[in-house]
């Protein structure tokens, strides 16, 4: 397995250490026993049933945890303000979001990788402790994200006046808080990116109703000159530049 698909497989430990289980590397998969009769009977260990129901939460934290909320949404404002429909289609902004998120998100992966999985493998660090190296460079990617009052409000949901240290966050608090600021930060990048494309449907608008063509769509004439403004400023580079700039400034 890749470092990036171990340290994915980390994350969704990390979400729910109560079930993490203790000797993931000695699991039996299957346990065989011997029947009254003399005959085998092969059962599959409630372990394995564990490990492969978190298994099924690894989109949700890919979604969560990452980057990918803020760069989906963008990107399908920005189809949105182009009014060209299903082009590109859903599965292209999927993977383009996708691989934008690993190519974010690798040196993140990479210290996870590096100071929890690779020495929990090797056995030199125990469950809990390689759960806890795993969820540092995570939880400073969250915190440095987030805003202080997104996290402001569920911490006065939960009755709490502060915290003592970024580290005293409690995860199940700094997720959600995460994600409102990714909101709220890709609704204002998308904001800032259908301005100009509102404006060329509003002159074009105008002009056809200055010509009595009201009875033709906007749209229709409209669509080739944002086409052709996007192209013109290279506009896929600019705003795969500008994502990824804004998790790094």
């Amino acid at each position: 397995m890749s470092g990036m698909g171990r340290a994915g497989l980390m994350l969704v430990l990390l979400l729910l250490p109560g079930l993490a289980l203790a000797q993931i590397g000695g699991l039996n998969a299957v346990t065989v026993t011997t029947a009254a009769d003399g005959g085998k009977v092969y059962s599959v260990t409630l372990q394995i049933i564990i490990l492969m129901t978190l298994l099924t939460l690894l989109p949700s934290a890919l979604i969560m945890l990452t980057s990918f909320t803020r760069i989906i949404i963008v990107l399908g404002i920005l189809r949105q303000g182009l009014g060209t429909s299903q082009t590109p289609s859903n599965q292209i902004l999927l993977g383009l979001a996708l691989f934008l998120t690993f190519f974010i998100m690798a040196p993140i992966f990479q210290e996870i990788y590096d100071t929890a999985i690779i020495p929990y493998s090797e056995e030199k660090l125990g469950t809990e402790e390689a759960m806890t190296r795993a969820l540092k460079p995570l939880r400073a990617f969250m915190l440095e994200q987030t805003r202080e009052t997104d996290l402001a409000i569920f911490a006065e949901i939960r009755g709490l006046d502060g915290f003592e240290s970024p580290d005293a966050i409690p995860l199940n608090m700094l997720v959600p808080a995460f994600v409102i600021s990714e909101l709220k930060t890709a609704f204002q990048i998308g904001f800032l990116i259908l301005i100009p494309f509102l404006i060329i449907d509003l002159v074009v608008a105008s002009v056809l109703m200055s010509m009595g063509m009201m009875m033709l769509s906007p749209m229709i004439i409209s669509l080739p000159f944002k086409l052709m403004l996007f192209v013109l400023i290279d506009g896929w580079s600019l705003i795969m530049g500008t994502l990824a700039q804004s998790f790094f400034s």
